[in-house]
Parts: C-alpha cells; structure tokens; sequence
C-alpha cells in the first residue's frame, strides 16, 4: 500500500512538473493527453506500448469512436450505420465509417458495379474495430508507404511535442503547451508560452515526429472553427487552410503530384490565377455563372489561403455562422483537399462530391434509391446510395446547384 501510495504522489508532481494540471479543459488540449488515456500499465492490451486497444487506431478509436455526432468523433460505429444508413459524423475530413459502406449498383442494364467500401478513404489499420488494410493499394498510391502499416500516429503525433511558439515558428521544446492552436477561438501565445500544432498534426521537425509516424517536410498550417462537427444545411463550415497542405500529403503521395516524372497530374499547390478564381468566384451551378466573390465559398470545394501562415487572418476565416463566403483571389491556390477528404467520404477515392456519375443531382434533388422521384432513384446517378447517405456525403448541404448538376471540378473549370 506505502508503494502504491508513493507511485500516486510521484506521478501527481510529474503531472504539476510538466504543466498538464489545470491549464486546458480537453483531454489533448493541443499536446500530449492523460497517459491512463490511452495506456494501461497493468492491464494493456498491447505488450509493446501498454496500449489501452490492440494497435494504435483501436485505442484512438476508443475515445473518437464513439456513438453520436459530436466534436472530435471521426467514426461511426458499425452499429449505427446499418445498410442505408450513412456515418454521422459531418467533420471537414469526413467519417471513417464510410469504409465499411460497400455498394453494389446497375447503372445500365446487364451491368452490375460493385464499390468497395476500402475506396473511400485511408484504410487505417484497428483491429479491435475491424478496420483493416487497403485491399488494393499495398502501398501509399503515388508512393511506397507500407498500407499495412497506416495508423491514425501515421499522420498525427500521439504525444503532440511539436508546438508554435510566440513568434508563431514550430518546435518541440521551448515553452509549454497551454492550449490546442487548432480554432478560431484558441488564445494567441505570449512569450514563453506555445499552443498546440494544427490537430496534432506532424510536422517539420524529426524529433516532433513521434514513434510509428512520418516525418513531415512541412507543417500544415490550418484554422477550424471551434464546432466543427455539424450539419452544414443551413451555413458551411469553413475551413482556412494555409500554407503546406499539399507538400505536407506530398509526404505519402509524392508521384501524385505535379512535376512527377512518372505521373501527370492535376496541378496542386499551385496559384489559381485569375481564370480558376474568376470561375470559382462566378459559379453558381451548371449553366449559371451569376455569382460573386463576397458569397461564392463552398465548402465542399475549398482553397488554400495563398501562402499564410498568419494565423490571426487565418483565424477571421475560419466561422461556421457563414459571416465570411469570400471567395478565393488570384493568389490563393488549389490543394489536394480542394478535392479530397482527408480521412473518409462518401464517394470513391475520398472525393467530397461524386465523381463516377455524370450529373451529381438530378431535377433540382440529391439522388437516392429511395427517391419518389423516379429520376432520382436511378443507379446511374445514386450509385446504390440512399437519399440519406447521399445527403450526408455532402454533410447535409442543401442542393443549390443547378437542377441538373454535372461534377463539381467546374467550380474551377466551368465547362459545363
């Protein structure tokens, strides 16, 4: 009893020591979380880290897993997603459920199209939920990543070191964590004080980088709003991403981007110039360009803020209340999450809208299976989704497009 009395002081000022008692009110609070979170050190699952799951996404899903729409959920439980039924979860980079939704569909007679639900997203590897490795892609696509090894610590630091400092440059010491850097909300750092990188993303620095992940050339620069994991019917949510998006996915994905001898690519990183900005900011929907730069932001086709990394001008972007629809100037610049999400979506190759279908809504309607609209239940443009998860793949946004919408590359490209 004496030992274990001891044990419990001696941690109480290691928890004093490393300024983790009473500074921030969420569990990471931008760094490094409670260390009974996520290990067990008398009754793990995991022999190599005393983990609380038996792998690194099982014991982050344990917390980010969970039953309900609600803040840092990023995954449906099997459960609540029955067939028909889409994940929940409307955060920026999308619900992991949708790997688990396979689809089997006819869009013309004597064709049958199975979807694979391992399409839709990074196949993180958590076995105490049954997610497994990508079944077609044994390594990173455009890359050599190891699919066998990609883990939610891939991409984020689990012990969150790195850090922006008062004079907003990253690293892994220098002052202490006192709050997550991730929102519209979070405090400004005053000297000899940090907050926490952008959703405890890695970074650009070796030692930040953590055991099991990448390490980083970049740090992804970005600004959420601080509810984020909401239905956007109503206003979008809007994400300012700055500066390093594309390099920091480059990571993994190198050959998938511009300038690859092996691949051509779609541009990414790259200014907009004024032809792209001039059609994002005028389009409406198909046939329609009416529109202009003060309202023309759709989330479901962001941008990245030029170059910033000013974060105080990142912050005035970032709102969910659709105070800002700015939409992008010249200088601002397409990124790989102008098209993807960065965990999971409802369509093929984690696009954020349907690109296997020549019309992404039909007579002024979402498609579905179950549509009463006899266009709109069709296969060749539902794709074997229900109303519901069509819907929902879109995070609930209300059509308001053209009543026969072709693909969403046109917010840039305006060819149709």
């Amino acid at each position: 009893m004496k030992i274990v009395k001891l044990s419990l002081v001696v941690f109480a000022a290691l928890v004093i020591a490393f300024g983790l008692s009473g500074v921030a009110n969420a569990f990471h609070a931008g760094g490094v979380a409670e260390c009974m979170g996520c290990h067990n050190i008398h009754d793990a699952k995991s022999s190599s880290s005393l983990l609380a799951g038996t792998d690194v996404s099982s014991t982050c899903i344990n917390c980010h897993g969970k039953t309900g729409a609600f803040s840092y959920h990023i995954l449906t439980p099997d459960a609540d997603m029955p067939a028909g039924i889409p994940p929940g979860n409307r955060t920026p980079g999308g619900d992991f459920g949708w790997l688990k939704k396979t689809y089997t569909y006819s869009p013309r007679t004597g064709t049958t199209i199975t979807e694979a639900g391992d399409t839709h997203g990074h196949n993180i590897v958590a076995i105490d939920f049954g997610y497994i490795a990508d079944g077609t892609n044994l390594t990173a696509p455009g890359g050599t990543f190891d699919a066998t090894q990609l883990s939610c610590n891939s991409c984020h630091d689990n012990h969150g070191k790195l850090r922006r400092l008062s004079d907003g440059t990253f690293a892994i010491t220098g002052a202490p964590i006192i709050a997550s850097g991730s929102y519209n909300n979070s405090v400004t750092p005053a000297a000899g004080q940090a907050v926490g990188a952008y959703r405890l993303l890695r970074g650009n620095v070796a030692q930040g980088a953590g055991q099991g992940g990448q390490t980083f050339s970049v740090v992804f620069n970005a600004v959420v709003p601080s509810t984020y994991n909401r239905t956007e019917a109503v206003t979008p949510t809007r994400v300012a991403y700055g500066a390093g998006i594309s390099d920091w996915c480059a990571t993994c994905h190198p050959d998938m981007h511009s300038g690859s001898s092996s691949k051509m690519t779609h541009p990414v990183n790259e200014t907009l110039g004024s032809s792209e900005a001039g059609n994002y900011n005028a389009y409406v929907g198909s046939g329609n360009m009416s529109g202009t730069s003060a309202t023309s932001f759709d989330s479901i086709v962001p941008f990245q803020t030029a170059n910033s990394t000013d974060y105080a001008a990142l912050k005035l972007l970032a709102v969910n209340d659709g105070s800002n629809k700015n939409g992008p100037a010249s200088s601002d610049r397409v990124m790989c999450l102008s098209c993807h999400r960065a965990h999971a979506s409802g369509w093929k190759h984690m696009t954020r809208w349907n690109n296997e279908a020549e019309l992404i809504a039909v007579e002024g309607l979402w498609p579905g299976t179950d549509s009463a609209n006899a266009e709109a239940a069709k296969a060749k443009w539902n794709l074997g989704r229900t109303t519901a998860e069509t819907t929902k793949a879109y995070n609930d946004t209300t059509m308001h497009y053209a009543s026969y919408q072709r693909s969403l590359c046109n917010k840039c490209h305006a060819k149709d």
